[in-house]
């Protein structure tokens, strides 16, 4: 394949302005003049899965429908391929490699492109998360291969994917849930509102009850959000104790003694009274009025 100077040899800066899976889409239409690109026959044996490819779930439905287009017309969109050290590995068309080989094809149209393995991680992610193909865990994966394998900061690929700092941290954060509540955000269980709000336990086995009581109800965000917050925070009833009821005749002739509101408790006596006067009053039949010299 030949290629002009100023292309992807200098790495993906050159491409990085417009939206990858729209560049990637017009190189394979031969719409794109940058590169002088050929098509070819490739033997669907002679290639590997493309190591980098973030998207893990694939629409078993859509992939048949695909086959059986591909069974009657053929493949129209060559597939992006690289060479490797026997045969070739995947760039980008998956979907059709896989319809292809369902479909009982030997060949597939290909266009041979000189990616290294890190401009394939890049495209491979980038490319997913333009088309919305990935769902929150597969797209929070895809950012902890390149911060593992790259070497990039959290800031660094929030620019390098056109997000925000935050998005990142997030989805990363999504990691953090245990694999089978992951599970449920990959399967479309649960949203990532869902999950995000189970962060906030301390427990893995916590995490799990309220997922599946999620699913089980069909509860919202919101409603996951308020269950997480009561087990963080519950609310403590009050212990009523049960009164003596032996207290309430005592109780009854101190009223009648001193004529007024009298509260006999475990272990307290409480005498009210309305004023000094009233008070004077009470301490006098308690015989504790201070005698004047």
């Amino acid at each position: 394949m030949a290629k002009k100077e100023n292309a992807l040899g200098k790495g993906l800066s050159a491409i990085f302005g417009d939206r990858i899976d729209d560049v990637l889409e017009d190189i394979q239409q031969g719409a794109n003049n940058e590169y002088d690109v050929q098509k070819f026959e490739v033997s669907i044996h002679d290639i590997k899965p493309n190591p980098y490819q973030p998207r893990k779930v694939f629409d078993d439905d859509k992939i048949q429908e695909l086959a059986d287009s591909i069974a009657l017309h053929g493949v129209f969109t060559p597939i992006l391929i690289k060479k490797s050290v026997q045969g070739y590995e995947l760039i980008t068309g998956e979907r059709r490699l896989r319809a292809s080989k369902l479909a009982g094809k030997q060949t597939i149209p290909a266009i041979l492109m000189d990616f290294d393995d890190r401009q394939m991680m890049e495209i491979a992610l980038l490319e997913n998360i333009q088309r919305e193909d990935l769902n929150a865990i597969e797209e929070a994966l895809g950012y902890e291969k390149l911060i593992k394998k790259i070497g990039y900061t959290q800031e660094e690929l929030a620019n390098r994917i056109g997000k925000s700092r935050e998005h990142v941290a997030n989805l990363l954060r999504l990691l953090k849930l245990p694999e089978s509540v992951q599970n449920y955000v990959v399967t479309k269980q649960l949203s990532m509102g869902h999950v995000r709000a189970l962060l906030a336990l301390k427990e893995e086995k916590l995490m799990e009850e309220v997922a599946q009581k999620a699913i089980q109800l069909h509860l919202s965000v919101r409603a996951v959000e308020t269950m997480v917050k009561n087990i963080n925070d519950p609310k403590e009833k009050p212990v009523s104790k049960q009164r003596d009821v032996n207290l309430d005749p005592i109780q009854k002739r101190l009223q009648s003694k001193f004529q007024t509101k009298v509260k006999v408790d475990d272990k307290a006596i409480t005498i009210r009274y309305v004023d000094t006067q009233d008070l004077n009053r009470i301490l006098e039949l308690l015989d504790c009025l201070e005698e004047e010299l």
